[in-house]
């Protein structure tokens, strides 16, 4: 089989059939693969297909520049694609098997303080914003409950269960999950919906819980700009991402004595090793509130 066949085998068959992908994985893995396939040629069969053709792929990309973090994804897609065809009988050996992995730092981003983030949720903007009531819900839910970014532009109407104050979030692998909101979160909820109602009447039968002001879904490209300027508007840091207020949640939560498992499931993590990151921040931080504080650190002047 060439290597244009079996691209497309994995991923129609086993990430869109099997896995039940998202549109948004199936794009980054096809980008990914369809790379490789321009250097070794479309037409070539997997068995000659060998480590050192894979790492003269690797060598091309950082070569062109390409950095820790992109190559060790690309790796990870043919690692995949490679493991699907050996599996499937497509091949007799696996050339990506010994190929190593560059090594990454597990940095989280900086996130804004509490004090911060609760300056940006209670405080109305400076200059009113063109939709506020809409750009409030989505900062009391992505810091609120931790959602995603995608996660909180997919949600429904028919997600949001006001009375026991749940949604349901359809999260990696299109797997749901049901995540609280607070009476915050509520109450910015109630004063979006009547505005919400307000839009132009074709697109208002839209299921989208959050819609644009011509009425269809918000993308999430549109939620990065409005954190950004919210962000911008009460001084936190300007390059301030959705993905921010997610680990903000988290770490915040633990700081506060959260059971991990429960954060865990929340952020609708596979692995409890994927929480377990927020340990380390809360440890540093604690770290540092010993030095300053403890008796024996402080500096007697």
């Amino acid at each position: 089989m060439t290597l244009a066949d079996a691209i497309q085998a994995f991923l129609h068959r086993h990430l869109e059939g099997e896995r039940n992908a998202s549109p948004h994985t199936l794009r980054n893995y096809a980008t990914d693969l369809r790379q490789l396939a321009a250097f070794l040629g479309p037409a070539i069969q997997l068995d000659a297909i060998t480590p050192a053709r894979l790492r003269a792929w690797l060598a091309q990309l950082y070569e062109n520049g390409c950095g820790k973090a992109t190559a060790a994804r690309h790796l990870a897609s043919l690692r995949s694609l490679f493991r699907y065809c050996q599996r499937e009988g497509l091949m007799r050996d696996n050339p990506a098997r010994t190929l190593a992995s560059p090594k990454l730092g597990r940095r989280l981003p900086a996130i804004p303080s509490a004090e911060q983030l609760n300056r940006l949720l209670d405080q109305p903007p400076p200059e009113p914003a063109p939709f506020p009531e809409r750009d409030h819900l989505i900062l009391e839910l992505l810091y609120g409950s931790g959602l995603r970014v995608s996660e909180l532009t997919g949600l429904n109407l028919a997600d949001v269960d006001a009375a026991q104050r749940i949604l349901r979030v359809t999260g990696k692998g299109r797997k749901q999950r049901l995540v609280p909101f607070g009476g915050k979160a509520e109450a910015a909820l109630q004063a979006y919906l009547p505005r919400r109602l307000s839009l132009p009447p074709a697109p208002r039968n839209n299921p989208a819980l959050l819609l644009n002001l011509r009425g269809r879904r918000l993308t999430p490209r549109s939620v990065a700009r409005i954190v950004k300027a919210a962000a911008r508007a009460f001084g936190l840091p300007l390059d301030l991402h959705p993905h921010a207020l997610r680990h903000a949640f988290a770490s915040h939560l633990l700081g506060e004595g959260a059971d991990l498992r429960a954060i865990q499931e929340m952020l609708g993590h596979a692995s409890l090793g994927t929480t377990q990151r927020y340990t380390h921040t809360n440890i540093r931080q604690l770290t540092e509130v010993y030095d300053r504080a403890h008796p024996f650190e402080k500096d007697p002047g």
